[in-house]
């Protein structure tokens, strides 16, 4: 047997089994190369894809403060974002839903890695007007005479000035430079620029924080000399929000006046939301229903013994009426809440009704009143933040806010809890939110 033919045929079989194996190899580590690369370019589009989400749902929130800080806010494209673009896109579905698409690209929507779009509708919310005082006055100050008395915490960007030291059972705070506190008993505590005054005596159980001088006061707890003044605070409800509300009233129709005025003498009758471009009379024992915001272009007399209620239907959301006039603000848009006239909630806590008067004659100088509000009418919660709210007699208010503020006689405000989270049916001023439901991925 020839062994040297064995010997090569081994050889032979070593040099072709390495080379299936260097084959073999090479083809296992071609495929592995391709592999590593596929899952690191689809580790890499991954990542991309929750870096693209996570732009296109924080330009989505962003949208939504846009909006309520600019109604007219309408879409941008290819901003810059977190190693990203969006853009985002309004369409109106109606006066009170809007459609988003936030369209968001990692690196750009030019050569994008990844993409993600989102989609939800936003609408006019439930949320709440904050009222955190029973008083609120703008720069024209608020004045207390003879027993009247507040409930709750007062705020005024003028001064708050008392006779006989007025009840004030709360916090009560005159803001900026020229803060001024007298002639008042708080029950908690006081802040001002300055308290007291050498003609008036002033008292306050609690603490007293002012910046220069501290007059004729007695302080139950501590004074603290060289308090910063506190700041200004703007009303709660800005007159842009109130052009939205009167857009929504006008948007459910207008009634036909007669004689120059929209009269509800008697009977049971539904109202809102609607325009009325007149002024509007409630009288004698009439019961009017309000289903929506009232917009009345003249001024609004609620007397006798009529009631003007929330339809139950409501719950715990709640409308304005509001008296504006554009055409005249100064000697128009006034409220009269007189004799035995009431207003009722919806029966659900958390509801109030809310009268609003954009009369300015308090801001301009002038004398008209914007409100009357006397005798036993229990009106919840008024509000003027251009006018005057006088407030006398018997009067039994929730809340009061406006320019220029004069409690008389036995007036009493009574701040209640409730209101912080008080619910306007269109939320405040279009304060937009997510509509449940909406939010969709497309892509």
């Amino acid at each position: 047997m020839n062994h040297s033919f064995f010997v090569h045929y081994k050889k032979g079989q070593i040099i072709l089994l390495a080379l299936v194996l260097a084959g073999v190899f090479a083809m296992v580590s071609t495929a592995l190369v391709g592999f590593v690369n596929s899952y690191g370019r689809a580790e890499r589009v991954a990542v991309a894809s929750a870096q693209a989400l996570a732009i296109a749902e924080g330009a989505l929130e962003n949208t939504i403060g846009k909006l309520n800080q600019n109604p007219a806010y309408a879409g941008e494209t290819n901003t810059v974002l977190g190693g990203g673009t969006f853009t985002v896109t309004l369409t109106t579905i109606d006066t009170q839903t809007k459609r988003v698409t936030v369209t968001a690209s990692v690196p750009n929507n030019t050569t994008p890695m990844a993409t993600k779009v989102i989609k939800a509708n936003v609408g006019i919310n439930n949320s709440a007007i904050s009222f955190h005082y029973g008083i609120q006055s703008g720069n024209g100050g608020f004045f207390m005479d003879n027993s009247s008395l507040v409930r709750g915490n007062v705020f005024s960007s003028g001064s708050v000035i008392g006779t006989s030291q007025n009840m004030i059972y709360g916090d009560v705070i005159s803001s900026g430079a020229s803060g001024l506190v007298y002639g008042i008993h708080a029950t908690s505590s006081v802040y001002a620029h300055s308290i007291g005054n050498a003609s008036e005596s002033t008292i306050v159980d609690k603490d007293a924080y002012y910046a220069t001088t501290k007059t004729n006061t007695t302080v139950t707890g501590t004074s603290h000399p060289g308090s910063p003044d506190q700041p200004v605070v703007d009303l709660p409800i800005s007159d842009d929000q109130i052009n939205q509300w009167e857009e929504t009233a006008a948007a459910g129709g207008t009634v036909t006046c007669s004689d120059g005025s929209y009269n509800i003498s008697s009977g049971s009758e539904s109202l809102g939301p609607v325009k009325i471009p007149c002024d509007l009379d409630i009288s004698g024992s009439a019961v009017v229903t309000i289903q929506g915001h009232i917009w009345v272009t003249g001024n609004i007399v609620v007397q006798n013994s009529a009631t003007v209620k929330m339809d139950p239907a409501l719950g715990a959301t709640n409308v304005a009426i509001i008296a504006d006039n554009p055409a005249n603000r100064l000697t128009s848009s006034t409220i009269k809440v007189k004799n035995t006239a009431t207003f009722e909630d919806s029966g659900t806590p958390g509801s109030f009704v809310f009268l609003i008067s954009q009369n300015n004659s308090a801001e301009t100088g002038g004398s008209e009143e914007a409100f009357e509000l006397s005798n036993s009418a229990s009106a919840l919660v008024a509000y003027a933040a251009h006018g005057l709210i006088p407030l006398e007699n018997t009067v039994s208010l929730k809340e009061a806010t406006a320019y220029k503020i004069r409690l008389k006689n036995s007036a009493n405000v009574t701040y209640d809890s409730g209101l912080p989270s008080a619910v306007f049916q269109t939320g405040p001023g279009g304060s937009w939110s997510f509509v449940p439901g909406s939010y969709a991925i497309t892509r």
